[in-house]
């Protein structure tokens, strides 16, 4: 498979690649004053490069976020987490090399800073095991890395500057390859500049920011007026994954756009100026009720949005002809899963969510195409597989699981596992198995559970004089032998 892409034409309208296996290696510094094109540029790279390597774009204006509708990215509004929950995220995407577009528009700067260095040092601090190779896009690159002191505290200037050097300095080594852009070179810290190896030189016009483009680019100082001379999405490029000598680049068409569009010209209003005036000067009615604002988009749970990193949601195919699933198959690769996950002696003790992140690695071991269980199905059938019922379809645990209903979710698997011993005749479990049910190793817990589904008319406990426990349910009308 080869690792070059197309971004452009050169003057002579010859097609220009850059090779993303060179790039993951030397890295990419983009230069443009605004509106030369930057971020249609990396628009470009991130799309034809999608189908080659993992991607995390940080996004500060949301502009990426539209990749989403055509490719497999996760979009993550920074906004609706913690930074706890930032961090853990980040940790999936190494793993599970999911690409990902971590947008900060809804955040304020100071927060952008801190929540890029949080989400940045969680990547590079990954376990050895999961430096996958990644392209880490990062646009408007001097917010994060300053050249000078702004108006934010400098706590978050170090965190988000130390982030950006670590990503472009030691990055290589752990898979990561930068891919900067920034407005001017003037305000982007030197040592996070001097890392990269590839350039793309955009429209700059003040003096000293044309001079450092024209001495990255090997061009002698009378050439840099050059610079000021491009149009709109044309680039000089150099570096070892573009061109060993400048090259004009004009940048190619994206299948994407920005959710702001293009701004164009529009016709002007036609209003007389006595219809404006009045329009504008118009009493104001202040008991009028004002008129609600749009409701905001309900933000998606962090262990959801954890699912979707695990598992992207591939866009819809327009094909008809994909072959129907064999729901048989998928029940039985979803059983052997339970009953693996269930020999760890430590899985009853694990929380939800790396229960179901083992639970998703073993589905694509088993070559499934998607994981057939959201997280609160697998909740429910992991409950049920701890209560010894592997298949709920089967009709005799119809009653069972009815009476199972009244008591809340977490009780499950200990009632289950009791309930099926009434079934099957067989002796009342002892603590140590309704423990392990229960997720607990504590004895007084598992009598306060059991005197709680007593009281609730759950079961019925017995002890005869030898001290030996049976457990009857009443909705079912058995109980369990002495045990």
């Amino acid at each position: 498979m080869s690792s070059a892409i197309e971004i452009g034409v050169d003057g002579a309208g010859e097609p220009v690649h850059v090779n993303i296996e060179e790039l993951l290696a030397t890295r990419l510094l983009v230069q443009g004053n605004s509106g030369s094109g930057k971020s249609h540029l990396l628009r470009r790279l991130l799309e034809e490069s999608a189908d080659l390597v993992q991607q995390v774009v940080i996004d500060p204006e949301g502009d990426f976020v539209t990749l989403a509708d055509a490719y497999s990215h996760v979009v993550i509004d920074a906004g609706d987490y913690d930074e706890r929950e930032i961090a853990t995220m980040a940790a999936r995407i190494r793993e599970h090399r999911a690409s990902i577009v971590l947008n900060l528009e809804s955040l304020e700067l100071e927060a952008q800073m801190i929540c890029a260095a949080a989400f940045i040092n969680a990547l590079f601090d990954a376990p050895r095991d999961h430096w996958h190779p990644a392209l880490v896009v990062v646009d408007e690159a001097q917010v994060f890395a300053p050249a000078v002191a702004g108006d934010v505290s400098d706590a978050a200037r170090r965190a988000s500057l130390g982030a950006m050097t670590n990503l472009m300095c030691r990055g290589r080594k752990r898979g990561l390859a930068g891919a900067i852009a920034t407005q001017r070179l003037a305000k982007l810290a030197k040592n996070v500049a001097a890392e990269a190896s590839n350039f793309l030189m955009g429209r700059t016009f003040l003096d000293i920011d044309m001079a450092r483009a024209a001495d990255l680019l090997g061009m002698e100082r009378r050439q840099a007026e050059r610079i000021r001379d491009l149009e709109r999405g044309c680039f000089l490029g150099l570096g070892p994954a573009i061109s060993r000598r400048p090259i004009s680049v004009k940048i190619g068409p994206t299948k994407t756009r920005t959710r702001m569009g293009v701004h164009n010209l529009m016709p002007m209003p036609d209003a007389e100026p006595a219809d404006m005036r009045s329009m504008l000067f118009a009493e104001m009615e202040h008991d009028a009720a004002p008129s609600p604002p749009p409701p905001k988009p309900t933000p998606v749970a962090a262990d959801e949005l954890i699912r979707r990193i695990a598992e992207p949601e591939m866009p819809e195919e327009s094909s008809s002809s994909a072959p129907a699933p064999d729901y048989t198959a998928i029940e039985a690769a979803v059983v052997a899963a339970l009953v693996e996950m269930l020999k760890d002696p430590e899985c009853e003790f694990q929380p939800d969510a790396a229960l179901y992140q083992d639970f998703t690695i073993r589905c694509r071991m088993q070559r499934l195409a998607s994981v057939p269980l959201d997280l609160a199905e697998f909740r429910r059938r992991f409950a049920l597989a701890k209560g010894g019922i592997l298949d709920p379809a089967e009709p005799r645990w119809h009653d069972v699981l009815e009476a199972a209903s009244a008591l809340p979710e977490d009780m499950s698997a200990p009632f289950l596992l009791i309930a099926r011993a009434a079934v099957e005749g067989a002796p009342c479990p002892d603590d140590d198995a309704l423990g392990r049910a229960y997720g607990t190793s504590s004895p007084g817990r598992i009598r306060r559970l059991i005197e709680y589904m007593e009281k609730q008319g759950a079961v019925v406990v017995r002890a005869d004089y030898s001290g030996r426990r049976s457990i009857g349910i009443p909705e079912l009308g058995l109980s369990t032998q002495a045990e």
